[in-house]
Formats: C-alpha cells, sequence, structure tokens
C-alpha cells in the first residue's frame, strides 16, 4: 500500500511523467497555431533522472505510470526509455498516450514490454479534412493506421477524444459505432481551458451532462463499475464488443478519488491538473540530492495536494490561462 497519502486520506498510486514539451501536432484545444515557447533540451528531465524519480515513487508505493508529452514519441530514444523502465521490478504498469502520427513502426517493439499495458490514442475527428482543421497537420492516414494496428495488437487501446463546440460534437455518435465491433474504449474528454493562448475564452463547453445525453440520443446505454481511482464513468452498450466512457475534466467530479500526482517534462511537480506545481524536482535532484532525501520531499508534497481541482485553479497566480496541456503533460 502506498506510503503518498495526503490530509484527505487519498492514497497516491499513479504518476503521470511528461518525457518532452514538444509535439509535432498544433491542436487547436491544445496551443496556438505558432506552437508554445518550448524549454531548451538541458531544461528537460534526462531518462536517467526520470528513471530514478519513478524508482523512488515506487519504493513509496506508486504502481502505474502514464507516459505522456508533449508528443512522447518526438522525444528521441524513448523507445529505449521505456526499455529502462520496464526493469523497473516495483512497477505494475507503463502505459501511454500519444497521438499516434509516429509510432505504427514500433508497436511490435512496444508489445514485446511486459510492463506496458494500455495505450491512450488522442484522435478527435473521423473526417481527414476536420481532423486537420483541429490539430493543423494533415496526419489523419497515419493516425488512423496506427488505430488499426493498435486494435489489432495485445495492448489494451482506448481512443481519447477532446470534445470541442464547433469541431466535432456530430461525431460523438459516430466514435460510439466502432465500439459495435471493435474491442476498444471509446473516451470522451470535456475540453479544458488549457490552450496556451493567455486567454480563458472556450465555446460552448459540452459537459458530461450533455456527452452523454447525445449518447443517449441513439444508443441504450448502462453504466458498468469501474476502478474506484478511475478518471472516467464508463459505459456498456448491448452487443457492442467496446465500450465508452466519458472524463468529466474540466467539472471535476472525480476529485475525490484522485489517486494520481504528475511530473511535468523539466521536473515540475504538480499535485493537480489545475495547480501551479508545488515544487521543481529537477533542480533538487541536480542540487545533489539523495534518494532518501526525494522519498522525504514526495512524502511532504502530497500533504498539500488540493480537495480537488476548484481549490487548486482558485489558488494558482496567474489562472492558467498561458499554460498549454502540452507543458503541463497531457
Amino acid at each position: 500500500m502506498s506510503k503518498l497519502t495526503d490530509s484527505f486520506g487519498r492514497k497516491m498510486e499513479y504518476v503521470r511523467l511528461a518525457v518532452t514539451d514538444r509535439c509535432n501536432l498544433r491542436c487547436q484545444y491544445c496551443m496556438p497555431a505558432h506552437g508554445i515557447d518550448i524549454v531548451p533540451r538541458q531544461e528537460l528531465l534526462s531518462f536517467k533522472e526520470m528513471y530514478r524519480l519513478v524508482r523512488v515513487l515506487t519504493e513509496l508505493g506508486v504502481k502505474k505510470v502514464r507516459l505522456t508529452g508533449g508528443e512522447p514519441f518526438v522525444r528521441k530514444d524513448f523507445i529505449g526509455f521505456l526499455e529502462m523502465l520496464s526493469y523497473n521490478d516495483l512497477l505494475d504498469e507503463i502505459n501511454i498516450t500519444t497521438n499516434g502520427a509516429l509510432i505504427s513502426h514500433h508497436i511490435s517493439t512496444i508489445e514485446k514490454l511486459k510492463k506496458v499495458k494500455k495505450i491512450n490514442l488522442s484522435i478527435d475527428s473521423l473526417d481527414r479534412e476536420k481532423f486537420a482543421k483541429i490539430t493543423r497537420r494533415d496526419v489523419f492516414p497515419e493516425v488512423y493506421k496506427t488505430f488499426e494496428l493498435l486494435e489489432k495488437s495485445s495492448l489494451d487501446l482506448k481512443l481519447n477524444v477532446v470534445v470541442q463546440s464547433g469541431f466535432n460534437t456530430d461525431e460523438i455518435v459516430d466514435f460510439v459505432r466502432l465500439t459495435k465491433d471493435k474491442n476498444v474504449a471509446v473516451r470522451f474528454i470535456e475540453e479544458m481551458p488549457f490552450n496556451g493562448k493567455g486567454q480563458r475564452e472556450m465555446k460552448e463547453n459540452w459537459t458530461f451532462k450533455k456527452i452523454l445525453n447525445e449518447i443517449k440520443t441513439e444508443f441504450d446505454v448502462t453504466e458498468v463499475q469501474s476502478e474506484k481511482s478511475s478518471t472516467s464513468r464508463n459505459y456498456s452498450i448491448e452487443n457492442h464488443l467496446g465500450t465508452v466512457g466519458i472524463i468529466p475534466a474540466f467539472t471535476r467530479t472525480i476529485c475525490n478519488d484522485c489517486n494520481r500526482i504528475r511530473i511535468t517534462s523539466i521536473g515540475t511537480f504538480k499535485n493537480c491538473l489545475f495547480d501551479d506545481g508545488v515544487f521543481n524536482l529537477r533542480d533538487f535532484i541536480r542540487s545533489g540530492a539523495s534518494n532518501e532525501d526525494l522519498k522525504e520531499l514526495f512524502l511532504s508534497l502530497v500533504k498539500e495536494k488540493p480537495e480537488n481541482g476548484f481549490i487548486a485553479e482558485a489558488n494558482r497566480k496567474d489562472g492558467g490561462a498561458s499554460e498549454s496541456m502540452s507543458t503541463i503533460g497531457g
């Protein structure tokens, strides 16, 4: 059982680790068309530093790690880091979130790494033209090829769909139809305001209830029991191989059971997606901190975890408007 217990009795067992702030796409909801100000490479955590942080966290009880970006496969030698991380005998699962544009030729290698269990594939449209409009890149054929290969692989596949008013709400039902004959979990995500634009304006926000009601216009759904700490509420449909989930990322109705912490690509420790970041682990390591120093630090930092994302957001200095999901670790 995890020793990383916050002041509300929640035990941290899952770390989301961003391996880079760089991305090969420019999604509308994530960053401006010109991109974001990426940090110099020497300011990124090295893979050796990342491995060390994960090892220390697993010695404190963390069992799962999700590797994100930016786009993790943009970073050189990412596959080597996956292999390195697989040697951590205290880890139960290594999971990956990717946009799929670069990984089709890596899938057979990833399958051989027994600790890699789940791949979350970000795909916000099934229409090539609309996909290009959302991502500002014409790579839909590559992403869809990855989808087809992953669907046939031994990996647990989830499709992540950020629901954006004016872009893809008319495709919600189309995505649900994929679960009829494909053993995938399609998960719809409420849009969040971390777009790197320095403004919080979003078009009409499609909340959990609105997304669910749209699904119900064509399908009878039954809610299924999920893990207590699940980020989504999940549903089955009779005679469908796959499932459907909705992640209330903006309405934040899942905070009570949160078991996750985050580390950004520059080593910022975050207790919550919506906080500013509470400590710079990179500088702490490079100043000569021992593993025992890190353990004491982690035990202390999780005590600062806010009760929910609304409190974390209220305590931010800048409101978060200029931050990008690519920087946070999407």
